[in-house]
């Protein structure tokens, strides 16, 4: 298999090493009470910066620095800092420091470091994903061509996918879990689905579907690049499917930080097509 020169880098080196830096910002901030405080700055994907989300983007900066000065050129597309340019914009990395941050701040199990290279300017570029789920300790990876893993483990033959008797797929994760959205989407998800998880991090969500641990997985909203971008590739490598709906190609949402389509993930073209149908989608 011929990799991209962008690969000739210790990616999964670094994604490792901020990983454990995430998890020291976590120790140091042990408490619901410490990880609810604001630094008072608005991130570049709009939301409210927590100061773990800024402790931990430094812990990924300080590693991508690092790869910076060993040689490797790319623009970062990063939740917190926005755009930021290492030298090279026809190699993007993008970056989710926490996914989830509203579960790490109440105590919730699943966040996770979220990294993706790309090659170009769509999902469909994506050539490396790495999703550390700080929660269970849990590293999914893929690269493009060469699989996806799980702790090193090659996702080789996951489980197929479960259906009720009556034809519905036995569980399918949600994410953007508004009320408002789930009301839209009720009726069609009790006609796709006999039961729903709402993980609280949408890259956890679609990594579930690598392994067949949920059926099928519909954002009920617009997703963001910087939480979708590396478990899309991992769904894909593991021989699943993934579709960035309203996109006139199915991978060819933009790898930028505004929300612009819902994403959807199943094992099999069939299921992708029933979960393309939610209203809400």
């Amino acid at each position: 298999m011929t990799l991209h020169p962008a690969l000739d880098h210790d990616w999964l080196g670094a994604c490792r090493r901020a990983a454990d830096g995430l998890r020291g910002v976590l120790r140091e901030h042990p408490t619901s009470r410490e990880r609810v405080i604001e630094t008072g700055d608005t991130g570049g994907g709009g939301d409210r910066t927590l100061v773990i989300d800024a402790e931990a983007e430094n812990r990924v900066f300080d590693e991508l620095q690092q790869l910076y000065d060993g040689g490797a050129r790319f623009t970062v597309v990063s939740e917190e800092r926005g755009v930021v340019d290492f030298g090279d914009d026809g190699v993007l990395v993008v970056v989710d420091p926490i996914d989830g941050s509203l579960n790490a701040k109440r105590g919730l199990s699943h966040h996770a470091l979220s990294v993706a290279v790309a090659t170009g300017t769509t999902m469909a570029d994506v050539v490396f994903g790495f999703v550390y789920d700080l929660g269970p300790g849990e590293e999914w990876r893929a690269v493009a061509g060469g699989g996806a893993f799980l702790n090193d483990v090659r996702i080789d033959h996951p489980p197929p996918e479960r259906r009720t008797e009556d034809g519905r797929l036995e569980i399918v994760a949600i994410e953007s879990a508004n009320p408002y959205w789930l009301a839209r989407s009720s009726d069609d998800l009790v006609r796709v689905t006999r039961r729903i998880r709402a993980i609280g991090s949408l890259a956890v969500s679609l990594c579930q579907v690598a392994e067949t641990r949920v059926d099928g997985m519909a954002s009920l909203w617009k997703c963001r690049a910087v939480d979708a971008a590396a478990a899309q590739l991992i769904v894909r490598e593991s021989g699943g499917e993934v579709a960035f709906v309203g996109c006139d190609d199915p991978l060819g949402a933009p790898l930028d930080l505004a929300p612009h389509a819902p994403v959807i993930a199943a094992r099999t073209p069939e299921s992708l097509a029933q979960l393309r149908e939610l209203p809400a989608v």
